[in-house]
């Protein structure tokens, strides 16, 4: 059995990879931290885990942990993961990081976004955790950058048109996503309180959002050149799932059988893409609770638009669900393995 840690267990990440975890044939579940619930049982914090995780959180201990776990999970806020990440890796252990202190190449790019990183001679270590993509080196990895649940939608949306060439440069790409309020964390806001969101719909840091440059970094990777990109989230009033719509100005005129052949090359042998039929459109409501992103395709010929749309659970594919996809790379355990579950319905 391998030996897995969860460093800061206690949001809606932390609950979810436990859950996932807890089903995996391969792992052991050894320890949890939590600063603010320390010494308390798992499943008195979060009761839908009862006999399914008997763990207590602990307090974080690098030097005990390292004894304890063969690889790590850190769900930590940005910047406070810098130097945890770097502890395990310094001590020969595996770390999956669901922070954003990873998923960037260019330290230059994070550090206009967030802040300064304190351990750019990591960020070439690190390998970005979107199997789709980058499969390969995930399995190679000893630090993978776990996405964003935003970007995991995006990226694989545009990178199958951006590598052929099919965008057409002068005109911004327009993502148009909605995500539920689980997106926003457990830690208490005014802004995801019930009253706030509860009969509401709105819009929030419109091309000022911190997973803008993430996905602009992946998909100029993908373009070998530089993208113009329109970033626009909203809130919706639901627990989880994200809806991304995105709007793209194609370079040349386009057939539908061609684009549908493209998105299958790219996918149709991927375990968790779904591609969709002409005419039947993603829902968040059929991804719940998945590791799936299903994906629909509408061509406006005479506008010269594509319009790609993605649905994901932003607890699951775009964040816990997707790091056990990346473990089971890292380790050699086929890939889908814990993550079958089928999406709730209704």
């Amino acid at each position: 059995m391998i030996r897995v840690g969860i460093v800061g267990g206690s949001g809606y990440t932390g609950v979810e990879l436990i859950r996932i975890l807890s089903r995996h044939p391969e792992v052991a579940l050894t320890v949890v931290t939590s600063r603010q619930y320390a010494g308390q049982r798992v499943d008195e914090v979060f009761p839908s885990l009862r006999a399914v995780c008997g763990l207590s959180f602990s307090s974080y201990d690098l030097a005990a942990m390292v004894e304890q776990v063969d690889l790590v999970f850190t769900a930590l806020p940005h910047k406070t993961a810098i130097e945890v990440v770097a502890g395990f890796y310094e001590a020969g252990k595996k770390v999956i990081d669901l922070s954003a202190d990873y998923r960037f190449s260019d330290a230059a790019l994070y550090e206009s976004w967030y802040q300064e990183h304190s351990r750019k001679d990591l960020l070439a270590k690190a390998v970005y955790g979107l199997p789709e993509l980058y499969r390969e080196d995930v399995c190679r990895a000893r630090i993978v950058g776990n996405p964003g649940c935003y970007p995991t939608g995006a990226i694989l949306a545009l990178t199958p048109l951006f590598r052929q060439g099919l965008v057409d440069a002068k005109q911004p790409v327009i993502i148009d996503a909605k995500s539920g309020a689980s997106g926003a964390g457990r830690t208490a806001s005014t802004s995801t309180l019930y009253g706030e969101v509860n009969e509401s719909f709105r819009a929030y840091k419109v091309g000022n959002h911190r997973h803008q440059p993430e996905i602009m970094e992946q998909v100029s990777r993908a373009a070998a050149t530089s993208c113009r990109i329109l970033f626009v989230p909203h809130l919706v009033p639901m627990n989880r799932g994200i809806l991304s719509t995105i709007y793209v100005p194609l370079a040349r005129k386009c057939q539908p059988d061609e684009l549908m052949s493209l998105y299958d090359h790219c996918y149709g042998h991927e375990p968790f893409v779904r591609l969709l039929p002409e005419g039947i459109l993603p829902s968040v409501a059929a991804v719940r609770g998945s590791n799936y992103c299903d994906l629909g395709l509408v061509l406006k010929q005479e506008e010269g638009l594509l319009v790609v749309l993605t649905a994901i659970d932003n607890l699951v594919k775009g964040a816990a669900g997707q790091a056990v996809q990346n473990m089971n790379l890292m380790l050699g355990f086929p890939e889908s393995t814990a993550l079958e579950m089928v999406p709730l319905a209704p």
